[in-house]
This record gives structure tokens, C-alpha cells and sequence, in this order.
């Protein structure tokens, strides 16, 4: 049964992400660091969204984690890529995997500021509560021009709460899963427009549960 500690950052909280994710992200760079070998829907997923986007873009790749593969893949597609992410850990790791990249310590619930022509969250919501959810994709929304792409990767659920790490180590981390109708209901709620939606199975070697991948447009005016 999900419970929260007893003392430390609020489960959830920038200060709680950074915490967990400073970590562990040694932990998930082993884990992770050739994903892409045993995940060829995700590539079809990304190269469709860099094919969206299209050739110098402007890119966020936010909780981009310790590996930079998504940064990686979508820049070598030509765009203008920036990673960012809320724990110094994972950045540091980043720059090392992929020295050619760009990558930034950056909240991803603060980002409205900005003017991006695509934004990709791969698992990055995972680690907050699901209260939050419309207020990132209220961000995303302000930081995309109109008609800029937005793909959201996230695995299927109910779970809303501190747990087990589901990566393995020996952390108790909040973990947010999230339905293909919440999800959907908030991309639309936020200004978007939901082009596609995806669910696939596991693979073997993957947590078992269902992955969701949301494609949708910022609506123009």
C-alpha cells in the first residue's frame, strides 16, 4: 500500500524528484543506457514526432534523465534539442553520454516562458502526483507556439503514491500512473488538440504494465 515518509521533502516535490533521481540515475543509466535495442515502437513513436516538428525545431526533451537517448535520437533527426531535468545527477550523467548535446537543470512545471516548436515528456510524470497534471501541461501548452507537437509517453494505471522504486533500487519514490481517458482529458483541457493515441503491451523485459503514447497539437489562436 503506497504510504509517505515519515520526514524529508514532500512526496512529489521538486526537492523530493531531485532527491530520488540524484540517487538513482547511476542506477537507471545501467539499466537504461541501450533502450532503444529492444524498443523499436518507441523509435517509430519519436522519429513520427521529429517528422511533425520538422528539421531545426525547437525541442524540449523534459525529465530527460541520465542517458540523453531521447535527446539524442531527436537531435540526430535535426532538431534543436534542449534535455532538461530537475536533478543535477541525471544532467551531469547526460552531458557525459552524449557530450555533442545540450542539457539543463530545469523544473519541466516551469517552462511557460518559452517559445518551442515540440515538447516530449518520456515517463517525466510519473514522479509527481497526478493533482499536478494539468498544471505541467498548462506549462507545456504556454511554452508551445501554436500548432507546436506534444508527445506524452507514461505507463498505465491507478497508482498515485509512494512505493517500492519499480526500477529496482532501494528507494521509496512516488510513482503516478496514469489512464489513456485522464490523460486525453487533460491534453484537451490544456489547449490541445489529441491527434493519436496508443497503447501497446510490455515487452518482457519492461515493468508490466501498459504504455500510453499521446500525440497532440497546441491549438492555434
Amino acid at each position: 500500500m503506497p504510504d509517505a515518509p515519515s520526514s524529508g521533502p514532500e512526496p512529489g516535490s521538486a526537492a523530493d524528484v531531485v532527491r530520488t533521481w540524484d540517487a538513482r540515475a547511476d542506477h537507471y543509466l545501467r539499466m537504461f543506457r541501450h533502450e532503444w535495442d529492444g524498443k523499436p515502437f518507441d523509435l517509430d513513436v519519436l522519429n513520427a514526432f521529429a517528422g511533425r516538428v520538422a528539421e531545426g525545431g525547437r525541442v524540449y526533451d523534459v525529465g530527460c534523465g541520465p542517458c540523453g537517448h531521447v535527446t539524442e535520437m531527436l537531435a540526430a533527426r535535426g532538431l534543436d534539442v534542449l534535455g532538461i531535468d530537475l536533478s543535477p545527477r541525471c544532467v551531469t550523467l547526460a552531458r557525459q553520454e552524449k557530450p555533442a548535446r545540450r542539457f539543463a537543470v530545469m523544473d519541466q512545471r516551469d517552462i511557460a516562458g518559452e517559445r518551442l516548436d515540440g515538447l516530449v515528456s518520456y515517463y517525466s510524470l510519473h514522479d509527481q502526483p497526478k493533482v499536478q497534471l494539468a498544471a505541467a501541461l498548462a506549462s507545456w501548452a504556454a511554452a508551445l507556439r501554436p500548432g507546436g507537437q506534444l508527445l506524452i509517453v507514461a505507463k498505465e494505471g491507478t497508482g498515485d503514491g509512494v512505493v517500492d522504486d519499480p526500477l529496482g533500487s532501494d528507494l521509496r519514490v512516488y510513482w503516478a500512473e496514469f489512464t489513456e481517458y485522464e490523460l486525453r482529458a487533460a491534453a484537451g483541457d490544456a489547449a490541445f488538440r489529441v491527434d493519436d493515441c496508443t497503447v501497446r503491451e510490455a515487452y518482457d523485459d519492461e515493468i508490466p504494465s501498459r504504455r500510453i503514447y499521446l500525440s497532440a497539437t497546441r491549438h492555434r489562436g
